[in-house]
């Protein structure tokens, strides 16, 4: 019997990319599972694209009434929660002495305030219901390594993961496990575009010791396991999911983003 046979997850950014790979293998292994996305035709065709064990819900993850809307609408149709992935995320690029504000809100509310929201309003769940629960944040090879025109998403991904290594720090009492993938270069739709621009592939190709990108199915793997029995010592870790990547740095992506 699957370790995550009849449990409840919440997944933002569920159905697409890393999340979509996420919310397929937790459903392959029993679960049933609350998405949510920013994206409404998307959420709607959630039970259709990954099965019955799957509902959608609209929210946006930057917002705190929209995620207590999504926490409760995970528990009035499945009963309870088990575990949270907070992997809804995004980039906007800027050189930091051109970045307005703008671009630099939207970079820190959508990746780090989205795992907050997920992170806290997870926590008030398993603390309400006084059960152990898991928490996932996606974070990124970012949190660690800087790239130029990155400032933005790379101060929001390292702030994730200072945030689940003091949401475990405040919840490991209470038997909830916060923990942190960060992945490298991944084939998702949302790094489709930058990937596909002339030699911008090479260019991290040169640098990563795998020799190509991974597949989001090898980042869900990692992040099932850290909510598994078998991380159940592991709580405040963050681990990164790169093909050695880390060991290289960055390419300088500047002549193809002029």
């Amino acid at each position: 019997m699957s370790a995550f046979e009849n449990s409840v997850a919440v997944v933002t950014g569920g159905v697409s990319g890393i999340g979509a790979a996420i919310t397929q293998r937790l459903v392959d292994r029993g679960a049933q599972v609350l998405v949510a996305d920013i994206n409404a035709d998307a959420v709607a065709a959630a039970t259709e694209t990954f099965g019955p064990n799957v509902a959608g819900h609209r929210a946006d993850v930057t917002d705190e009434s929209s995620m207590e809307a999504l926490f409760a609408a995970a528990v009035e149709r499945f009963g309870t929660i088990d575990a949270v992935y907070n992997v809804a995320g995004g980039s906007k690029p800027g050189a930091i002495v051109d970045m307005d504000l703008a671009t630099w809100d939207f970079n820190i509310k959508l990746n780090l305030y989205g795992a907050f929201l997920g992170t806290k309003l997870g926590a008030k769940q398993f603390l309400a219901e006084g059960k152990a629960g898991a928490i996932v944040n996606i974070a990124s090879l970012n949190s660690q390594v800087p790239m130029h025109f990155g400032a933005g998403y790379s101060t929001a991904k390292a702030g994730v993961v200072m945030l689940t290594k003091n949401a475990a720090l405040e919840l490991g009492e209470k038997g909830i496990r916060v923990n942190a993938v960060s992945p490298g270069l991944v084939s998702t739709p949302l790094t489709g575009g930058l990937l596909g621009l002339d030699g911008v592939m090479d260019a991290y190709l040169d640098r990563i010791p795998a020799k190509r990108p991974a597949g989001p199915d090898e980042i869900a793997g990692v992040a099932l396991f850290l909510a598994s029995p078998d991380a159940s010592y592991v709580n405040g870790e963050n681990i990164v999911v790169d093909g050695a990547w880390a060991t290289t740095g960055y390419p300088d992506l500047r002549p193809f983003m002029a």
